[in-house]
């Protein structure tokens, strides 16, 4: 069965869709949706997540749990029982086992006042359950939509993160998670922010910024360094795309200290040495870049960021950056030999940074079609940051034809995704939230075309999915720190 095309752009939209466009198209339109109280994790997804509290959760036994939940909070049973509404005396017996609690509506009355997971007392409503379903399938999500944007397609990858994260931010919010499951949060929170940087013009990228910095603020609490090493690397790249550099640079130091295997610090030390170019300190990008260049001649290298195409791309920019142009141009000519980019955008971005580079050594036709070349696959990938970039470096170069097939591209994507005019210079407006952030539409998008809602959500009735879903998420995305 053929699968539908969105409107605006062609691409082809979830199969649970019934609106004409994709996320990425109506992400980029400018009309902010009505603000909501801002959304926050309950207290009791940090208390239960924590190592003590997930050892506990597991025996599943109820005076075990309490008596965690009290040293947890400090608490002493009669202050516990006036939490709960009951006499300290019920606690005592309940917490040494005098009293066993079999009443399924007790049960539920103490998951829900404590936050706790209601199956971890043997509790199991029909929430729980169709969460359960959710997790089975929630993991290989993530990773098909990672290895989506790896290879090119960045707008599927949004496609597809966006149910499963609504999902789970509307059980974080209730309080109702668990370690995995908020572990499997972050994730989400993370693989949506870089897809989103990837797919989003420059002056909507604070968007993306913010959903790994949601990330971040789950990966410090979960005990886990590889992970935080890699949330550290991708808030700090999308910090320093949204033009937030000395933030970026900071985040990105601290993940190069945690790294603990080559891959984790090549890549590390990649966007590392992009932001401190960035921010135009030659000191700082040549200890970066050099500590890159070592560890690749110590390993082979792997991954988007960890290999040569990647590293001369870097260095490259890193030098124009900090006014070394000389050294640029005479890195430029020579050709490269055994280097390929691991993934269809890095190829966009190398082609944008040698059309620079050429420009500065007055090979006009050599950076004409470079600049040609980037442009054409940064429409066809959608990837409206890319063709500002090479918009500016023509328009510097007074390269008019480019400029001027730049600036069409711009307009076609504008019209494409309902957004206004995407200019190559930074709007220096105040960023917005993507509409696509609003509930009628999202609900629109959780759904097939004849109100079916996806496996993540199944048996939700569309007013359940509206109120127990949207209303979170479209509120945390509007809070993001």
């Amino acid at each position: 069965m053929a699968r539908a095309l969105c409107d605006s752009c062609g691409v082809e939209v979830s199969r649970y869709a019934v609106d004409s466009v994709c996320p990425t198209c109506f992400a980029a339109r400018h009309t902010p949706p009505a603000d909501l109280p801002a959304a926050r994790l309950a207290p009791a997804v940090w208390m239960w997540s924590s190592p003590e509290a997930s050892i506990a959760l597991a025996t599943r036994d109820l005076p075990t749990i309490l008596r965690i939940y009290r040293r947890l909070n400090r608490l002493s049973q009669e202050k516990l029982a006036n939490v709960l509404g009951y006499d300290k005396t019920y606690i005592s017996m309940i917490e040494t086992g005098r009293r066993t609690i079999t009443d399924v509506s007790t049960r539920r009355h103490i998951a829900r006042t404590l936050g706790l997971p209601a199956h971890a007392l043997g509790v199991t409503d029909a929430d729980d359950a169709d969460f359960t379903a959710m997790l089975q399938f929630a993991d290989s999500t993530i990773r098909l939509a990672e290895i989506a944007r790896q290879s090119g397609r960045a707008v599927d990858a949004v496609n597809e993160l966006w149910p499963l994260v609504a999902r789970l931010e509307a059980r974080a919010a209730a309080g109702h998670i668990e370690r995995d499951s908020l572990a499997l949060l972050a994730r989400g929170r993370v693989a949506l922010g870089v897809s989103l940087g990837t797919v989003l013009p420059e002056e909507r990228l604070t968007a993306a910024a913010r959903w790994t910095g949601k990330a971040l603020l789950i990966a410090e609490r979960l005990g886990d360094a590889a992970f935080l090493a890699h949330t550290l690397r991708m808030h700090g790249n999308e910090l320093r795309k949204a033009g937030r550099v000395p933030a970026a640079v900071a985040r990105l130091e601290r993940a190069a200290d945690l790294a603990n295997d080559a891959n984790g610090l090549g890549t590390a030390l990649a966007l590392l040495s992009r932001a401190a170019g960035a921010l135009g300190d030659p000191e700082r990008f040549d200890r970066a870049i050099g500590r890159y260049g070592d560890l690749l001649d110590q390993h082979p290298g792997g991954g988007m960021l960890f290999n040569p195409f990647t590293f001369r791309e870097i260095e490259l920019r890193g030098l124009m950056a900090t006014g070394r142009t000389r050294e640029a141009i005479r890195l430029v000519d020579p050709p490269q030999v055994d280097a390929s980019p691991a993934a269809p955008q890095w190829h966009i971005i190398e082609r944008v940074t040698a059309g620079h580079v050429l420009l500065e050594a007055g090979e006009r036709s050599g950076a004409e079609e470079a600049l040609t070349t980037a442009l054409g696959a940064a429409e066809a990938h959608r990837l409206p940051h890319q063709i500002q970039r090479a918009v500016r470096a023509a328009r510097a170069g007074q390269l008019d034809s480019v400029t001027t097939r730049g600036e069409a591209t711009l307009t076609k994507l504008r019209d494409q995704l309902g957004a206004p005019a995407l200019v190559a210079e930074g709007s220096g407006s105040h960023p917005v939230y993507p509409p696509l952030l609003e509930q009628d539409w999202l609900l629109r998008r959780l759904t097939d075309r004849n109100g079916v809602p996806p496996p993540m959500l199944a048996g939700w009735s569309r007013s359940r999915i509206k109120k127990d879903v949207l209303s979170t998420l479209c509120a945390t995305c509007r809070h993001l720190p």
